[in-house]
């Protein structure tokens, strides 16, 4: 656990977990130009106990370092797909919300002078609908042809079923990493200009973030429940 206290200004906060800028942004406080400042003041401008919102963001910060505490690859497979859709598949769409109104704010006031952001606008536009398509349909159709494959192998009807299922999602895996690796070349490595402000950074941090979870998504799906299909066929 980190040495955050109310002390600790916002901006630092919001450095050392880019998850807490969505809490700060509900709060009505400031992390951007007004973020150096300490928690402390900042809460109070709006009327808040601190402690408050530092026990929120260490909350904030345990749920994140629980997710390194797990091993899927002994998961059962109903639980390592529960697991899939808690983890990667619900939180998904608001953080996709999230960081479409951060990316058009900065378009907005960075655009001109950083062409390059309409870029990453569009491709971020195309992976958002991409993958909000896709988990959808594996919630819907897919995973539960997988799960009902690997309880009955033997069955050939299922089996039929299953194998398309594998080779779609697969593509379409490939497909995200192709753009999220766009991303990444457009924003040199997710490296922001020296004079960029605390969101123009942040939400390079955010989608640099997005980047880590889709790959530790798409690998616990192509690398360990659709490995399990494929040995069972």
């Amino acid at each position: 656990m980190s040495q955050l206290t109310i002390d600790t200004q916002v901006a630092d906060i919001v450095n050392t977990f880019p998850e807490s800028m969505d809490l700060f942004q509900e709060l009505r406080i400031d992390f951007c130009c007004g973020g150096k400042i300490p928690l402390k003041e900042a809460a109070e401008k709006q009327n808040i106990a601190p402690e408050d919102v530092l026990s929120r963001i260490n909350d904030i910060e345990e749920i994140e370092g629980k997710q390194g505490s797990f091993d899927p690859m002994a998961f059962g497979n109903k639980t390592l797909v529960a697991y899939i859709q808690e983890t990667y598949h619900e939180p998904l769409e608001k953080e996709l919300t999230d960081l479409r109104d951060y990316i058009s704010t900065i378009v907005r006031v960075h655009g001109d002078s950083h062409p390059h952001l309409f870029n990453v606008e569009k491709v971020f536009a195309e992976l958002s609908t991409d993958l909000l398509e896709h988990t959808i349909v594996e919630d819907t159709n897919d995973f539960p042809i997988i799960l009902e494959f690997l309880k009955h192998p033997d069955n050939e009807e299922l089996k039929e079923k299953a194998t398309p299922c594998v080779a779609n999602l697969e593509e379409d895996h490939a497909h995200a990493g192709e753009l999220l690796f766009e991303i990444r070349d457009l924003t040199n490595n997710y490296t922001p200009p020296e004079n960029a402000c605390n969101t123009y950074k942040l939400v390079y941090r955010r989608l640099e973030q997005l980047e880590k979870n889709t790959f530790t998504h798409v690998h616990l799906e192509n690398n360990i429940l659709f490995k399990r299909v494929l040995n069972a066929m």
